[in-house]
């Protein structure tokens, strides 16, 4: 049986941390606020995290790269344990404050990431606040 991981991005201030579908609990919670939001300024309010120029921005933020390097090397010391133990799912979600810009970008890298890092395992990726 596969190990399914299950990505998610959120605000706090709307939707909240999200609940694991799995029925197993636990899983990663990401607190994206510290990094410079671009949600405040105008010339990025009507892009998201999948967007270019947010892209372009937030890559510019030594904070995001930072954060991510370290979020892929918790998430991978996990991951190799639970394909060793055969578990069947993790849940890996980001927050920020509007759940459009930080933790989406955050959550389509963290999903690249482990798509190009494991072959076996199956992603789905779920942005609340976008959908």
């Amino acid at each position: 049986m596969a190990l399914e991981i299950t990505i998610t991005s959120f605000s706090y201030k709307l939707s909240g941390i999200p609940k694991d579908k799995s029925g197993n609990g636990g899983g990663f919670v990401f607190d994206c606020r510290f990094i410079e939001n671009p949600g405040r300024r105008d010339e990025f309010k009507q892009y998201n995290g999948k967007d270019e120029p947010v892209i372009k921005f937030l890559e510019s933020q030594s904070s995001m790269n930072d954060f991510l390097e370290n979020v892929f090397k918790i998430v991978d010391a996990s991951i190799e344990i639970y394909l060793r133990r055969e578990f069947t799912d993790l849940m890996i979600s980001f927050g920020c404050t509007g759940g459009q810009h930080r933790s989406v970008y955050a959550a389509e890298k963290m999903k690249e990431h482990i798509e190009q890092k494991y072959s076996n395992v199956i992603t789905d990726i779920r942005h609340v606040e976008l959908e």
